[in-house]
């Protein structure tokens, strides 16, 4: 009797489809809606935010207090509305 591996069946998502799907996330400001739209897990989606949220992190050298991300947040948001002001 032989030895069967079994398959592997989790999804492989590639690098440009995490980017697309953060930035999506991102914009739309509802991971839930973004998930659903590449029709994966929202709670992937968010295992992806918090990854690349740590990555920024430690790109900067110091931890990123729920204070900063809320003001990053923010300050993104207003980052987005002043562009969108400057198309129209």
């Amino acid at each position: 009797m032989k030895d069967n591996p079994k398959p592997d069946k989790r999804r492989k998502y590639d690098a440009a489809f995490r980017a697309e799907a953060l930035r999506l996330a991102e914009q739309s400001r509802s991971a839930q809606a973004a998930a659903w739209a590449f029709n994966i897990d929202p709670k992937r989606l968010y295992q992806w935010q918090k990854a690349a949220q740590t990555a920024l992190a430690a790109a900067l050298g110091a931890p990123l207090g729920s204070a900063t991300a809320a003001e990053l947040r923010q300050l993104r948001a207003a980052n987005r509305r002043q562009a969108q002001e400057l198309v129209v």
